[in-house]
């Protein structure tokens, strides 16, 4: 963080003092903070939450506060080190996916469960962050979180013929993003391939996987619909997977700040900030599948019959989600509840 004060002219200030009169210096700080992402500047986050939210900060303070964002990892470092950035105060902020550090952050993961969350990324980010307040208080205690949020159902793209059936996954190398959407991967009859989502265009590109999953609004900027012919949709009232996501600051960035500052960041943090970044999702996915519809590729919705045998799969995961976390000291089965029904309460289902 870069702090500053600057005072009134000192020309201004020695003419006063020259005249005999009296006069108090004014002071107003300015503060630069630096916030780092790993996708391009063009991706639905970025663009519909980042840079809006970086310049109502800038507003809501007066122009006191300046947030510099700086895209694809451009301040160093790869994805999987972004939390510890954050942390440590190599950048004053940023956007880290916990999933990218596997077992480091088992509460998170309940969010990431085959079909947790809704078809709507902002109504399940504002269930996220009831949900992180209860839980994760204590393991995000190393940084000032400001939102926590989720994407919206997750599409599996892929080249060759389109993905409609369980058997159709038999044999295929298919990039996840988190544990969980791994293990779902290889409960189908996949080999799961994890790496974070800026090299899986190069990955299909190569070979080295035949599809993966992400979800609508990233296609466009990653360029996967160039790559892959088709793209296959779960359907029903609930997220095939999802990955979760934070927006956080270094605590010695804010705890510098003034009162009247901190003030500022915290109107711009919490359940509706949550929101935002999800509805940034939400509308990226539909500015996304529209244009892999223009571009003409193959996109297909799961029959209701094999979305059933798929959630028949998800529910057997749950349950040794549960147990896994249980054996570790963790109340799995009061997580899972409790997400499920902050997801229901704010999707209104």
């Amino acid at each position: 963080m870069k702090l500053t004060r600057r005072s009134t002219l000192a020309a201004a200030v020695a003419g006063a003092l020259s005249l005999g009169v009296t006069t108090t210096a004014s002071f107003s700080a300015e503060v630069t903070l630096r916030f780092q992402h790993f996708i391009s500047p063009k991706g639905s986050v970025p663009r519909l939450f980042m840079q809006p939210w970086a310049d109502k900060i800038e507003k809501d303070s007066g122009g006191r506060i300046k947030i510099e964002l700086y895209p694809g990892m451009q301040l160093g470092g790869k994805p999987p080190a972004l939390y510890d950035q954050i942390r440590d105060g190599v950048i004053d902020g940023g956007w880290a996916i916990p999933a990218y550090t596997p077992g480091r952050f088992p509460e998170a993961e309940a969010f990431e469960l085959p079909f947790m969350t809704s078809m709507s990324a902002e109504a399940s980010s504002k269930a996220a962050w009831d949900y992180t307040a209860k839980y994760m208080g204590e393991r995000f205690s190393d940084v000032h979180l400001l939102a926590v949020h989720v994407h919206g159902p997750g599409v599996i793209h892929k080249k060759g013929d389109a993905i409609t059936s369980i058997a159709d996954f038999n044999g295929l190398k298919l990039r996840g993003p988190s544990r969980q959407a791994n293990k779902l991967l290889e409960a189908v009859g996949a080999t799961p391939v994890g790496m974070p989502v800026p090299a899986f265009p190069e990955a299909l590109s190569k070979g080295i996987v035949d599809g993966g999953v992400i979800p609508w609004e990233i296609v466009p900027p990653l360029k996967v619909h160039e790559l892959a012919d088709s793209h296959t949709q779960i359907g029903g009232d609930r997220a095939l997977y999802n990955t979760y996501f934070i927006w956080a600051m270094n605590k010695d960035s804010y705890n510098a700040l003034p009162d009247d500052l901190k003030a500022v960041i915290d109107a711009n943090s919490g359940v509706e900030t949550s929101g935002w970044a999800g509805r940034a999702m939400d509308e990226g996915d539909d500015l996304g599948e529209a244009v892999v519809r223009k571009r003409g590729n193959t996109i297909v919705t799961l029959d209701d019959s094999v979305v059933a045998e798929l959630r028949a799969i998800g529910d057997k995961l749950t349950a040794d989600w549960i147990v896994e976390v249980t054996s570790k000291g963790l109340d799995g089965a009061a997580m899972v509840a409790d997400a499920q029904s902050l997801v229901a309460k704010y999707s209104g289902n």
